[in-house]
């Protein structure tokens, strides 16, 4: 992992509008295998048509696998998971937790990757969960967002992540190696080794994870490096923006040394503490030369940026806490001009038509207890990275859902998580 791979294809695809349809699709025509990861399906229109893009390829004896997280999608019905697991689909649920008083207190250390694979093929990384609210007819709270649709040899690479992250949930490495030698022997002509994935374009591209074991500020390190080689530019559009001190130090860095450095931040949240922890940071980055965008149109909930006019990224990482030290995250990062100025294109439009930019008049003036609040914050974002290593710990652990057992009348229920 964190290896580029050469001769990739890649498209940007912006909102649900853009991702679903793709996706849907790439699962109906699947012929083999699919694999999906996300932390939020709901039992809404989205995940419908999910759920039966998935109960349709199991039946036609496609191998089906769908993990979920235990605190992001919690609400699933028996009927809806009985109605995957009797064709075949194998579910699994990260982490489901209990609840006490009503209340899931599971929040730390959250599955929030968005991965799908097809066939070993093609391969979906983004920020977009299975849910209306990432569709405009949703309304006022739809969330603007970004994934990305890839061919070539990254979908091998992705492909095997896939399969080790099922691996843990008590298959064991022999089951993973039987599995991915099925899935190479079964696609001859696009095998899942990525040395041996035909090129489909000619992007570089490489899958940066964040995990609590070996991989804990990979994702992080991907960003603050791109930022301190910047020249020219910087774009960073980001959901959850409270980001640790070096991070932070590098954008300023950057913006003093003369690189047009731009943040495209919430300006309606889904959660109003988000813009509240973000504009309590506004004023070191300001005054650094960082200039602020507030997305204003609906809540933002994109993970991307790009560097000059080559790197980019996409992926689940937001730049705050639970996304930097807590939680499994996926993002792929990007060498190529003609994704990059695609990117750009987009961003740009946000920031012309659907944002306001924060100038410095509009900042509170500082005070006495607005100096001691930063100092705290300040040194909190230098060290949080080693204290919230503090925060209860487990080990990755995967609950599968069995088919459901008829009850008498003809009912089917099934297991708990």
């Amino acid at each position: 992992m964190n290896r580029w791979l050469s001769g990739n294809g890649i498209e940007l695809l912006e909102n649900g509008e853009d991702y679903f349809p793709r996706v849907f699709q790439a699962i109906r025509d699947a012929q083999r295998e699919v694999i999906i990861e996300t932390f939020i399906l709901f039992e809404d229109k989205v995940g419908k048509e999910l759920h039966e893009a998935m109960r349709s390829a199991a039946l036609r004896g496609v191998k089906v696998d769908l993990m979920i997280d235990g605190f992001g999608s919690p609400d699933l019905s028996p009927e809806f998971i009985g109605g995957l697991t009797s064709a075949g689909v194998k579910v699994r649920v990260f982490d489901p937790g209990q609840r006490y008083f009503g209340q899931r207190l599971n929040i730390f250390r959250r599955m929030h990757r968005k991965i799908v694979v097809v066939d070993a093929q093609r391969a979906f990384v983004g920020g977009i969960n299975y849910s209306a609210d990432h569709l405009a007819d949703f309304g006022p709270m739809g969330k603007q967002d970004y994934a990305v649709e890839l061919e070539g040899p990254i979908v091998g690479e992705i492909h095997r992540f896939v399969l080790r992250a099922i691996a843990v949930g008590g298959k064991g490495p022999g089951w993973f190696r039987r599995r991915l030698k099925a899935a190479e022997v079964a696609a001859d002509e696009v095998p899942a080794n990525p040395r041996r994935l035909p090129s489909s374009g000619e992007a570089d591209i490489q899958l940066v994870t964040r995990d609590n074991r070996r991989h804990t500020n990979d994702i992080e390190r991907q960003y603050r490096a791109a930022i301190r080689v910047a020249r020219h530019r910087v774009v960073i559009a980001n959901a959850y923006f409270f980001p640790g001190y070096r991070l932070i130090k590098e954008m300023r860095r950057a913006a003093r040394r003369g690189v047009d450095v731009r943040l495209i931040l919430q300006g309606e949240p889904d959660m109003p503490i988000v813009k509240t922890a973000a504009s309590m940071l506004y004023h070191h980055l300001i005054h650094a030369g960082v200039k602020i965008y507030e997305y204003c149109e609906r809540p933002l909930h994109g993970k991307v940026a790009l560097m000059d006019d080559q790197w980019s990224t996409v992926g689940s990482s937001n730049l705050d806490p639970l996304s930097l030290s807590l939680n499994l995250e996926a993002n792929v990062v990007v060498r190529d001009r003609t994704f990059n100025h695609t990117l750009s294109e987009r961003l740009n439009h946000l920031m012309r038509h659907s944002c306001k930019q924060i100038e410095v008049d509009q900042l509170t003036e500082w005070s006495g207890w607005r100096l001691v609040r930063s100092f705290f914050i300040f040194h909190l974002l230098r060290w949080y990275p080693s204290w919230v290593g503090w925060l209860p710990r487990h080990a990755p652990k995967l609950t599968p859902l069995e088919a459901p057992e008829p009850r008498s009348g003809g009912a089917t229920q099934t297991d708990a998580a």
